[in-house]
């Protein structure tokens, strides 16, 4: 099974939109708890939040990757970052029995995509993706790393990273915000 998170309920067909890639894909998780963390962008949600206005693409904040296993390990890079981007969001988990034209991805564990239509075979309601994610940790199929837990090599590189992000952000002002907000050394 292939599953497909979105925050658009009564999906029966899931069709490609414009990418990371810059192409038009659908992307799928054979793991539908790795699917969690796409119900919520940072970016767009804090933004929202606090009325700042912007009708551009939102600039994506994705801080997980995956241990040797596939697991999925969502990080924050700062204090309470789950939380704030999960909670009180809701959505839904499509599922699909056939991907037409799959395509694996080498980089990201479990995922394909397709840049074809698929016919929905069911839907999972989440009510609460922060609830939804811990839940899956718990349980231990993913893991979640809270900002406390980094090590000081590890906030060296989220501070030269993030440095580096707000320098080269100039056409995403709603980026620019969201890391100045969350980022006292910007």
């Amino acid at each position: 099974m292939y599953y497909h998170a979105s925050r658009t309920g009564d999906i029966k067909k899931l069709e490609p939109r414009i990418s990371n890639h810059g192409v038009p894909l659908v992307y799928f998780s054979t793991k539908p708890e790795n699917t969690l963390v796409y119900l919520s962008n940072a970016v767009e949600k804090f933004c929202k939040e606090t009325g700042f206005c912007y009708d551009g693409t939102w600039e994506k904040w994705a801080t997980y990757g995956f241990d040797n296993h596939g697991t999925l390990i969502l990080e924050e890079y700062y204090p309470n970052a789950i939380y704030d981007t999960y909670k009180g969001v809701d959505g839904y988990i499509y599922i699909a029995d056939d991907v037409p034209c799959l395509k694996i991805l080498a980089d990201i564990p479990n995922a394909v995509t397709t840049s074809e239509c698929v016919t929905v075979r069911d839907c999972i309601y989440v009510p609460d993706a922060y609830d939804a994610l811990l839940d899956a940790a718990a349980k231990g199929q993913l893991v979640l790393k809270i900002y406390e837990q980094h090590h000081t090599e590890k906030l060296e590189w989220i501070r030269r990273t993030i440095r580096q992000e707000y320098a080269s952000c100039h056409n995403h002002p709603e980026y620019k915000y969201f890391l100045k907000a969350h980022f006292e050394f910007l």
